[in-house]
């Protein structure tokens, strides 16, 4: 067993390792990031379920990014998200398939196509993302506004520096 000499920095001590070289800071993270993981994977499945019964819990991100950013094409996709062409190209097919999105030609360059989403794919999506913002909004109201703000800044930050 290894002490340190200050409480863990979760516990606000400022020693950064134990006796044997185990870094707190890190390990608080990896901790906290395995059970967010897979609770943001339970979630993004039962989330992509009530927009279609049919729906990949992996697509459930698509449609997230195409209502943020809108019409985008595909191999800007699949660079956000980190995916090959491939796989980017099966997720938006069975999109599609679905009618939640669609593809029209890109004016900036007739070789390609913008993917958006449609009518009904935003319909769906929002009925769906309103009704999750509702609960964050339960489950966070003890937390101070700043806080939440804080929260998405650093998420936002940690998604950036892992995504490049």
């Amino acid at each position: 067993m290894h002490q340190t000499t200050t409480p863990p920095p979760e516990e606000g001590g400022t020693d950064q390792r134990t006796a044997s070289g185990e870094d707190h800071p890190f390990l608080a993270l990896e901790r906290e990031l395995s059970v967010f993981l897979r609770r943001a994977r339970a979630s993004s499945g039962e989330m992509a379920r009530e927009v279609h019964p049919e729906l990949e819990a992996a697509a459930y991100g698509l449609l997230v990014r195409l209502a943020d950013a809108g019409r985008q094409r595909a191999t800007d996709l699949a660079a956000y998200f980190g995916v090959g062409k491939a796989t980017m190209s099966r997720q938006l097919r069975a999109l599609s398939d679905l009618g939640l999105v669609t593809r029209t030609p890109d004016p900036a360059d007739g070789r390609a196509s913008l993917v958006a989403l449609t009518e009904e794919g935003h319909a769906r999506f929002s009925r769906v993302r309103d009704a999750r913002r509702g609960q964050y909004m339960r489950k966070l109201a003890d937390w101070d506004r700043a806080e939440i703000g804080e929260l998405a800044r650093l998420l936002h930050r940690l998604n950036t520096t892992l995504g490049g």
